[in-house]
């Protein structure tokens, strides 16, 4: 919202480079899963079923535009990839409403759940509820730190915090940056803080980071980046973790202290997002902040959907590169990530059709 063994920088052109290798590797080992999302399915369990039945999909909050957006995904997905989903369930931000509503869709009969986990450690409860059920589940955008899912669908979260930090660190070459963080119990937030602070201090030691945990809340990023402003009135460049909750306080909060300078001007605060919702491109064609980290809203309920059809016809996955520019990767817990693509955009690509945020009004 920890580090991991693996690490995998999303971009079309890595991924090639992979495939390209992995394409090698088959020519000599014939028998080894390479190559495709498909030719990575290891095997279809005894138990497996012919992938029919309700599906559950569980909404960790509908505040933001991203999980807005991905919602709006979530029935068109689940009709493209043939599952029978039943609708959106929000659990508000608040991780022991979601281990009721997974109980609650478990007592509906529901045969899979695809569940965006609030926080990380705290969902384990509700994953062990569905494995005594024998129910799969995958987990979209969070990582749990412990318990079964078929696949985890998340961009790698790492490399977003690594992006934000090398394109802040070419824009600045000294001063003060502070990075607005998520919620530190989630690993999305953990991966993004400490990806951006040790590239920092790696590649662009002259930078001071300033940190600002607001656990995706709006308002704490509003009042704390006030507070800090007034204390740190030079500050050359913010970091925020979610484009969907910080971007409109962070604006009006620059806004109020006559600091909202648009790129070019004297004065402009260098700013790079997470999220790739509209409302961020506007900001970038407006000049307001220069950079954000697409994260694939129509992908995570597509590949969502994709994944618990398979966990519910028995099938499992090999770590490899898939055929839609990804990389499954075992985690230290042993769950299985497929990390989608999740391109940089500014202002010389934010028009491109191909984003997604470019696709919704």
């Amino acid at each position: 919202m920890a580090g991991r063994t693996v690490r995998y920088r999303n971009g079309r052109n890595t991924s090639r480079a992979i495939r390209a290798a992995a394409v090698a590797a088959c020519a000599t080992l014939v028998l080894a899963a390479c190559g495709s999302t498909k030719d990575n399915v290891a095997s279809k369990g005894d138990g497996g079923g012919d992938g029919s039945g309700k599906v559950g999909v569980i909404l960790p909050l509908l505040t933001s535009p991203f999980w807005q957006s991905y919602n709006d995904y979530v029935p068109k997905m689940a009709k493209t990839e043939d599952v029978d989903a039943l609708k959106t369930v929000n659990s508000n931000s608040d991780p022991s409403q979601q281990i009721t509503d997974i109980n609650n869709q478990l007592n509906q009969g529901v045969k899979g759940l695809v569940v965006a986990p609030l926080d990380s450690a705290a969902i384990s409860a509700g994953l062990d509820q569905a494995e005594r059920k024998g129910v799969p589940v995958v987990a979209v955008d969070v990582a749990p730190e412990k318990g079964k899912v078929a696949m985890v669908v998340r961009a790698n979260n790492v490399a977003y915090g690594e992006k934000a930090c090398e394109y802040l660190g070419k824009q600045i070459p000294s001063g003060k940056v502070v990075q607005i963080m998520g919620d530190l119990a989630s690993v999305n937030g953990r991966d993004r803080s400490e990806a951006f602070r040790a590239c920092v201090k790696e590649k662009f030691p002259k930078l001071k980071v300033l940190e600002i945990p607001a656990k995706w809340e709006s308002d704490t990023a509003a009042s704390k980046l006030d507070t800090l402003l007034n204390a740190n009135p030079d500050i050359k460049g913010i970091y925020m973790q979610a484009g969907g909750v910080y971007l409109a306080p962070t604006l009006q909060t620059l806004k109020s202290k006559g600091l909202l300078k648009t790129v070019g001007q004297k004065g402009h605060i260098a700013i790079v997002s997470n999220d790739g919702i509209p409302q961020e491109y506007d900001a970038i064609r407006k000049g307001q902040i220069d950079a954000t980290v697409s994260q694939p809203a129509d992908l995570y309920a597509k590949y969502g959907m994709y994944y618990i059809k398979a966990a519910m016809e028995g099938k499992t996955f090999e770590p490899g590169p898939t055929d839609h520019d990804s990389e499954i990767v075992k985690l230290p817990s042993g769950i299985l990530e497929d990390q989608l693509p999740a391109p940089l955009v500014t202002k010389e690509n934010v028009d491109d059709p191909e984003l997604w945020g470019n696709t919704v009004k």
